[in-house]
């Protein structure tokens, strides 16, 4: 796939690009074209220049999406290490930028001596990525403490929008077509930097004993059904250590699905169907992925 430059970039333009290294299950095929961009500003350049017909699709740390081994169609930008703007707004607000890690994010504000987002730091994944599917742990979610939200639109134009421009849900989030986010402006409430930072170093390790950080997963695989979880059912049907080639169902947390032995992404996929299968015979209850699936087969 060709197209011109009419107008220098400052970011990385890369072609037939490998996505496992740009998704936290280390998998999936390549992209055609792969930009990185140098901040908003180059962003909004080389979208400008991009032809309208070519597919795209956004990558933040690649910790929701599981790459087909096929790889993606069209352009992938990837925001990570690109948009990384944080700032404080005013006394009760800051910004950050789609490529801000969450947890930079919560310790951030935690440094203002604010409270209210110590939770991010609980969620593998950047700002726009929680912005984009309303992520969230510990009874917290990331919307309920957006005052704003700044977009960007094919044409490369800048976008200001407020919550109540969008549908809000558990896990999901209706947005405009062709319009992504770049950035966030999040509610800081009163506290004390001291207990902030605590409560982070708690919620870090309550999250370190329940789940299996420092593997190659993607976080949670399901939502959890209204008044159950996931993990329990998955659980119950004695699943744990289930697997399918280098793919498997954590022994410690069994919503999560880890890349043991060189996974495909065919592995994962398969091995999440056959899961929601077996719990949805032995339990009725029909769990929905939390994870995308994109790309070629």
């Amino acid at each position: 796939m060709d197209f011109s430059v009419q107008t220098a970039l400052r970011g990385r333009l890369l072609k037939n690009e490998s996505l496992a290294n740009y998704t936290s299950w280390r998998t999936g095929g390549p992209a055609d074209v792969l930009y990185l961009p140098a901040d908003l500003k180059d962003l909004a350049s080389f979208l400008r220049q991009l032809p309208k017909d070519i597919p795209l699709t956004w990558l933040g740390l690649g910790s929701n999406t599981l790459v087909r081994d096929g790889g993606l169609d069209g352009v992938v930008i990837v925001t990570q290490g690109a948009l990384m703007q944080l700032m404080q707004l005013d006394m009760d607000l800051v910004r950050a930028e789609a490529g801000v890690s969450s947890g930079q994010l919560a310790r951030y504000s935690a440094r203002l001596g604010a409270s209210g987002l110590e939770f991010l730091a609980g969620i593998p994944g950047t700002v726009g990525g929680a912005l984009a599917m309303n992520a969230g742990c510990f009874g917290d979610e990331t919307w309920t403490f957006v005052r704003a939200v700044e977009t960007i639109d094919r044409h490369g134009n800048l976008h200001v929008r407020k919550p109540a421009e969008y549908e809000i849900a558990y896990r999901h989030v209706k947005r405009p077509a062709d319009e992504w986010f770049v950035a966030g402006h999040f509610i800081l409430q009163p506290g004390d930097k001291t207990a902030s930072l605590e409560a982070i170093r708690s919620l870090l390790e309550k999250r370190n004993a329940m789940q299996p950080t420092g593997t190659a997963n993607c976080g949670s695989v399901f939502r959890n059904p209204p008044d159950n979880f996931a993990g329990k059912l998955i659980e119950t049907c004695g699943l744990k250590g289930k697997r399918i080639g280098g793919a498997q169902v954590s022994e410690k947390h069994a919503n999560f699905i880890l890349n043991v032995e060189q996974a495909r992404s065919s592995d994962i996929e398969q091995l999440i169907a056959e899961v929601g299968a077996i719990v949805l015979k032995q339990t009725g209850v029909r769990l929905i992925q939390e994870v995308c699936v994109i790309g070629r087969t």
